[in-house]
């Protein structure tokens, strides 16, 4: 198989490294150099799971079957009272009991 890679794919893949990297370090010195961290600034980083969390589930869970939201729905009841693990295997097992059992 033969691949060439544009320069400008090449560029864009450099600048897009070179952004990520910077705001990643960026972040890195920023918190090092303050003697204390501002309460605003504490909760704003304390909501951060909450949000890529969101970001993540939200377009499965409104753009999937009913199968996904099912297994959504299962998953969230168990992870209330059990651990992670076990929240993915009830999640997934929801998913494949819908998919294969049910046809969903």
């Amino acid at each position: 198989m033969n691949f060439e890679l544009d320069p400008a794919t090449a560029w864009l893949i450099i600048a897009a490294a070179a952004a990520t990297y910077l705001t990643r370090i960026g972040g890195y010195v920023l918190i090092t150099r303050m003697s204390t961290i501002p309460p605003r600034l504490e909760a704003a980083l304390n909501a951060v799971p909450a949000a890529v969390l969101t970001t993540l589930c939200a377009p499965a869970f409104f753009n999937g079957g009913l199968d996904i939201k099912l297994a959504m729905l299962v998953a969230l009841a168990v992870s209330l009272k059990y651990p992670g693990l076990i929240m993915l295997a009830a999640g997934w097992a929801t998913a494949m009991l819908c998919r294969h059992a049910f046809g969903l």
